[in-house]
């Protein structure tokens, strides 16, 4: 028993990934310099204030930065005693947006939790809380990864309510395919086989995605991502409508060139962007940093994934290994999809640029997300 409790207090103190963490203090900095540039104008124009989303942004992210170094301290070994619980309280806060007294929608969708003090979206919670399941759930029942029914079947029931309710009760499908992928990355890396994935579960997928379109074309529920397709395939055809957003971020892409217009003079922030501190703030940073800028940022993220997967690689267990896997997959997907989006590489998701889109309490968590991550790599003596 001493030694046991020696051991915890050595991983307490042992020194994080410097690498790492200055990577995330680099893109935050980026980040909240883009979400001061590209919100000045509509944030003028609705508050009266140039400064009043970066000031929010801003504050969280202190916040969020020190819930991440608090977080670091807390060893990761005790989320497998509760990976169970991890589950059930995603499941119960993704439904919650269902209640008619917590339940906040926008823009069609109801996808907030506004308790009075604080308004977010939960499915960036249950990220992290079906992280945390999967991780234990995959360490406890490694020995059955390898067998079709046990290892690639069962594992992936367990993903259907959260996904049900993602699609159904909030319309988010951007989030349920972030979760898939997270969890489908964690899966084979703790070694279900590849060929379950190339072979059934493209075929479910493709299933599911024809499955939506059908669903969309004969109740209207979800109509819209037909739309957005149609949009992605040939945004001027319809350029003043659905198409106007990929074609003014485009716009704005195309006007950076190689070293940008020069920081704060984006054109296409002011108004003809909608929202451009959110889901296309990667396009007002090519404008304004140029090609240069956003290979910047891109090798930023490339950084993080890389350290991210070596802390994975040398963790101590299993569990430490597949929440690594989890944390970094997770900003690695969105960073990636957000990107691809922007550069109409993919349709429309509504999926965010992790430090840079502003959303206060989803940044909050995934500080949290790396807090996690940094103290796993304390339990690492190099990295």
């Amino acid at each position: 028993m001493p030694n046991k409790g020696k051991n915890k207090e050595n991983l307490k103190e042992k020194p994080l990934d410097f690498i790492l963490c200055i990577t995330v203090f680099l893109l935050l900095a980026l980040g909240i310099i883009m979400v001061l540039s590209a919100s000045a104008p509509s944030s003028l124009s609705l508050w009266g204030n140039s400064y009043y989303y970066v000031t929010k942004q801003a504050g969280l992210a202190l916040v969020g930065i020190a819930l991440m170094f608090f977080i670091s301290k807390i060893d990761y070994r005790i989320y497998q005693k509760l990976y169970k619980v991890a589950y059930w309280a995603s499941i119960i806060a993704l439904a919650s947006v269902i209640l008619p007294v917590v339940g906040s929608g926008a823009k069609g969708a109801t996808r907030w939790l506004d308790l009075g003090f604080i308004r977010f979206q939960p499915s960036e919670l249950a990220k992290i809380g079906l992280i945390i399941f999967y991780a234990g759930y995959l360490t406890e029942h490694r020995n059955e990864l390898g067998t079709f029914g046990k290892g690639f079947i069962k594992p992936l029931l367990y993903i259907v309510p959260p996904v049900a309710i993602l699609f159904f009760f909030q319309d988010h499908l951007s989030a349920s395919i972030i979760i898939v992928g997270i969890i489908s990355i964690m899966m084979i890396m703790a070694g279900s086989k590849l060929k379950y994935f190339l072979t059934s579960g493209l075929g479910l997928g493709t299933l599911g995605i024809i499955g939506m379109l059908i669903l969309a074309q004969v109740t209207g529920k979800g109509d819209f991502r037909l739309a957005r397709l149609t949009t992605f395939l040939n945004p001027w055809a319809d350029a003043t409508g659905d198409g106007w957003q990929v074609i003014q971020g485009l716009y704005a892409i195309g006007s950076g060139g190689l070293f940008g217009v020069g920081l704060g003079q984006s054109k296409q922030k002011y108004l003809y962007i909608p929202e451009p501190h959110n889901d296309f703030i990667f396009a007002v940073l090519a404008e304004e940093l140029g090609f240069i800028g956003c290979i910047a940022v891109i090798a930023l993220f490339a950084v993080f994934i890389w350290r991210g997967t070596i802390i994975a690689m040398k963790a101590k267990d299993c569990f430490g290994s597949l929440v690594a896997v989890g944390i970094t997959s997770l900003i690695g997907i969105q960073a990636i999809m957000n990107i691809a989006v922007v550069t109409s590489s993919m349709p429309a998701t509504g999926v965010s640029l992790p430090f840079f889109s502003y959303g206060g309490t989803s940044l909050v968590i995934l500080l949290c997300g790396v807090g996690i991550l940094l103290n796993i790599s304390r339990s690492i003596s190099k990295v």
